[in-house]
């Protein structure tokens, strides 16, 4: 029987919400302490939990047929291998830091000095696409202390709350680009293991819109029940029933969160009352 094979992160935060989703699909996953390959019990699916540099070759190779991996990792490694979806969880920013006592005025600042980093490739060709030569020293981990010890003018790396940043008297002064996890596929997958993915890539974008959106009741006047709907985006219409109440009417809708005290604030102005919000689990389509 043909199982789909999925690389996701050995351990951290991208491990645990990796994890999160493809449980929030309804897969379970029989994940003994330190095992580095697990199968589902319910689902053709089997993880191999690897380091995070190393999945875009495993991808390449056709070791695994997709991956959870941050667009970051696969831009500096795997520019040639396409992804189906973006997750929504684990974003950050790869930036250019320098110390906070640096006079800095621009990218100019950065030619012919030396820039430590863990992202090579993605620095170069930032600087090639800007005409400016730098000296780019390349370090695996702990990045931030390379200008303390006088290894590097600045850094390359990723930034998510800049906290550590803060604590190593650095400050941000240019963003390469923004990340977040994504659903990378193998440019060797297999028809039949193609057919599984489309089945998690369905599961999937349920999970997310559900992590979107949020279902919204209220109570609106008959008298002002068209500016109400007007208001609400929904998934086609929402839904209206009347109350006991003469004059009333109950409607349900979805909405998006990003858009959410807005909608909010418009539908009290318009009139309504007693808005219940409920978060949604998964959206099916």
């Amino acid at each position: 029987m043909t199982k789909l094979r999925i690389a996701i992160q050995k351990s951290g935060r991208l491990n645990e919400d990796s994890l999160g989703i493809i449980k929030n699909c309804g897969i379970s996953i029989d994940n003994g302490k330190d095992q580095l390959k697990a199968s589902a019990r319910n689902f053709p699916l089997e993880i191999f939990y690897l380091r995070n540099g190393d999945i875009p070759q495993y991808l390449r190779d056709g070791v695994v047929d997709i991956a959870i991996i941050g667009e970051n990792v696969l831009i500096e490694k795997g520019e040639d291998i396409a992804f189906v979806e973006r997750l929504g969880f684990s974003k950050c920013k790869v930036s250019l830091a320098v110390p906070k006592d640096v006079d800095y005025d621009g990218m100019e600042y950065f030619s012919t000095r030396k820039i430590a980093t863990s992202y090579p490739n993605t620095v170069k060709k930032f600087f090639s696409e800007k005409g400016i030569k730098t000296d780019i020293h390349i370090i695996n981990g702990s990045v931030e202390i390379a200008p303390n010890i006088g290894l590097a003018d600045g850094i390359c790396d990723i930034v998510s709350s800049g906290s550590t940043l803060f604590k190593n008297n650095l400050k941000e002064v240019e963003v390469l680009l923004k990340s977040e996890a994504v659903l990378a596929v193998s440019p060797q997958i297999s028809e039949e293991a193609q057919k599984i993915l489309d089945k998690l890539q369905f599961r999937i974008k349920s999970v997310l819109k559900g992590r979107n959106s949020k279902y919204v009741l209220l109570n609106a006047p008959n008298d002002k029940l068209e500016e109400i709907i007007n208001v609400l985006p929904g998934m086609r219409s929402p839904t209206v029933l009347p109350l006991a109440e003469e004059g009333w009417s109950s409607v349900h809708s979805v909405i998006s969160k990003d858009q959410f005290w807005e909608i909010i604030d418009e539908l009290k102005a318009k009139g309504a009352e007693g808005i219940l919000v409920c978060p949604i689990e998964k959206m099916v389509l």
